[in-house]
């Protein structure tokens, strides 16, 4: 190459490099699908253009923890709040109230109380599993009812479930254990389960998604994601297990030294409006939403109806006590990479 074209390769380098910085940055931590659908709407609701990119919610947050000082990304839109709740102790989100907040449900304004005003509570749902019926019925299995029938052996290696070090979905699960059995039999139940587990996903919701494709029996996932396999026509049998669940507050936050402030801000107040939020629903997604004057999802669980713990999110949504606990769990189940 000339020395003329390695300079101008050098120049659009560098021209690219400055456009994507002029650009705000969201990860996003719902479905593909529904980070699409609020990509698409709020740049045509803006006129702008931004960057976002689906990740686990254990892995935005170590990609937060890395920019600390120095971040690229503007915005954390979705994925479990016990894990906003830890990046706010850690100082790495920075306080926000949107204008719209008063039009939240009680649950996602307690949220934002929760977390010191530096994240806020953007959709609900429920911790459950499903089983797929054809599989079920083909092998002659048990219906599954209760967590504690998910070690039965007749399930032996028919199970998934995420790995909690990458996913709030399986750190939730991990969370829900604990406060339904206590800490040392929850791990005994575990040690239990792992004897039936086939693989430890990254993501939350591909469990239920390999269920519903027919890959494994069981997927241990948050209830909405198991309702839009099944609403594709996927035969899951959705279950809210029989002992009680935890739950799920997602959210959204803006991280502290957000290079493009002022645009996120108004990104969050988008994802709190009744449009923001319809781009759930629109995306075949089927959590709660926070806003009290969106629509709920025809086909939402009705949590009201589902036997929940008082889960503890100022104890779960603890640095100290995240760590411990997926030591533990790599110690004592099973060392996940």
């Amino acid at each position: 190459m000339s020395a003329f074209g390695a300079g101008l390769a050098i120049w659009l380098l560098g021209a690219g490099m400055c456009h994507s910085a002029a650009v705000l940055n969201v990860l996003c931590g719902v479905d593909e699908a529904w980070c699409a659908a609020m990509q698409a709407a709020y740049e045509q609701q803006s006129g702008r253009k931004i960057d976002m990119m689906r990740k686990s919610t254990g892995e935005i947050l170590d990609e937060i923890r890395a920019g600390r000082g120095d971040p690229v990304v503007d915005v954390w839109w979705g994925g479990t709040g016990d894990t906003h709740l830890q990046a706010a102790a850690e100082g790495l989100l920075a306080p926000y109230t949107p204008d719209n907040a008063a039009d939240l449900l009680p649950w996602a304004r307690n949220f934002h109380s929760l977390s010191g005003g530096q994240s806020i509570g953007v959709y609900a749902g429920a911790l459950g599993f499903a089983y797929n019926q054809d599989l079920l019925a083909a092998r002659g299995l048990p219906a599954p009812t209760c967590w504690n029938d998910l070690t039965n052996p007749a399930y032996r290696g028919l199970i998934q479930i995420a790995n909690p070090s990458s996913s709030g979905t399986a750190f939730t699960a991990l969370a829900t254990l604990i406060q339904l059995f206590g800490e040392d039999e929850a791990f005994a139940y575990l040690g239990r389960l792992d004897r039936n587990i086939a693989e430890y996903t990254k993501s939350g919701a591909a469990p239920v998604k390999a269920a519903a494709r027919g890959e494994t029996l069981i997927g241990i996932s948050f209830i909405h994601d198991a309702v839009t396999q099944k609403q594709a026509g996927s035969p899951l049998v959705i279950v809210a297990p029989c002992e009680g669940t935890g739950y799920e507050i997602g959210a959204v936050s803006l991280v502290r030294g957000a290079r493009h402030l002022e645009e996120a801000q108004r990104f969050v107040a988008f994802a709190l409006s009744p449009e923001g939020q319809a781009t759930g629903a629109a995306a075949g997604q089927n959590q709660v939403p926070a806003n009290a004057r969106a629509a709920l999802p025809l086909a939402a669980p009705d949590i009201s109806l589902i036997r929940m713990v008082d889960y503890d999110f100022a104890t779960f949504g603890s640095p100290d006590q995240r760590s411990r606990l997926l030591r533990r769990f790599a110690n004592e189940i099973r060392l996940i990479n």
